[in-house]
């Protein structure tokens, strides 16, 4: 019932032993498994839909559809609830987690291993330049260095310039003090179709004047959104940005 864990749930089911995921998994700006969720029969996280399915476990996020966890969980399902991770530590310990759930511990624990080995093939030269970049979202939302994304940004060799101004965790970050920054590299994200205000933000002019300076990317974000092995990708993406940048 949640796209995180689904695409953990994917990654790690028997065949046969998943039989629904969530219709975020058919959306490629929030699922990087939009082919492989084909196969199954989606839900919009209604009770009496996946009740109907007559599964014999729920696997849920934390912030899933409460009314409807509460709900299944009173009809005497059994719900595993997952937390989003919000580091590449965590994202090790959620895919153990999910395979603990599925009964897939072995096969859990192979992936997990498989997520090290690839991040750690994935770690920058220390003594290579670092350059400054700023992640710039919808409403000028920004991540510090507490965070997935901001680890993801660290790990792929570059210097957040929301940790120089001191955030950690997730905040706005004014046009002002952007111009201000002056990064190397703007990363937005890709806009929603719609008129969303806050979506505006990151296509004001004074963004698209620095990015013309500097040097514009693109969330994947159905990479980047959860914290599952394809975290990997977006960094290797992210790496091969910043080696551009020097020649």
């Amino acid at each position: 019932m949640n796209v995180c864990t689904d695409q953990l749930a994917m990654l790690l089911a028997d065949e046969g032993q998943l039989l629904s995921v969530s219709s975020l998994a058919y959306d490629k700006r929030t699922s990087a498994m939009v082919e492989e969720a084909q196969g199954y029969i989606p839900n919009t996280g209604r009770a009496e839909e996946v009740f109907l399915l007559k599964p014999d476990l729920v696997i849920a996020g934390t912030y899933t559809a409460r009314a409807a966890v509460t709900m299944l969980e009173r009809l005497n399902i059994k719900v595993v609830t997952i937390a989003p991770a919000s580091s590449l530590k965590e994202v090790r310990a959620r895919i153990l987690d999910v395979g603990a759930a599925l009964g897939q511990t072995e096969r859990a624990e192979a992936l997990a291993a498989e997520f090290d080995a690839g991040l750690a093939a994935l770690q920058p030269d220390p003594n290579a330049r670092k350059p400054r970049a700023a992640l710039y979202g919808a409403n000028g939302y920004t991540v510090g260095s507490q965070t997935l994304s901001g680890e993801m940004l660290t790990a792929a060799g570059f210097i957040n310039i929301a940790t120089e101004m001191g955030l950690t965790h997730g905040g706005t970050l004014p046009l002002e003090l952007l111009a201000l920054a002056a990064p190397e590299v703007v990363i937005t994200s890709q806009p929603y179709p719609g008129a969303s205000r806050s979506e505006a933000v990151p296509r004001h002019p004074v963004v698209a004047r620095m990015q013309a300076q500097a040097v514009s990317s693109k969330m994947n974000d159905g990479d980047w959104l959860c914290g599952t092995p394809f975290v990997l990708r977006a960094i290797k993406n992210l790496a091969r940005h910043r080696e551009r940048l020097d020649k």
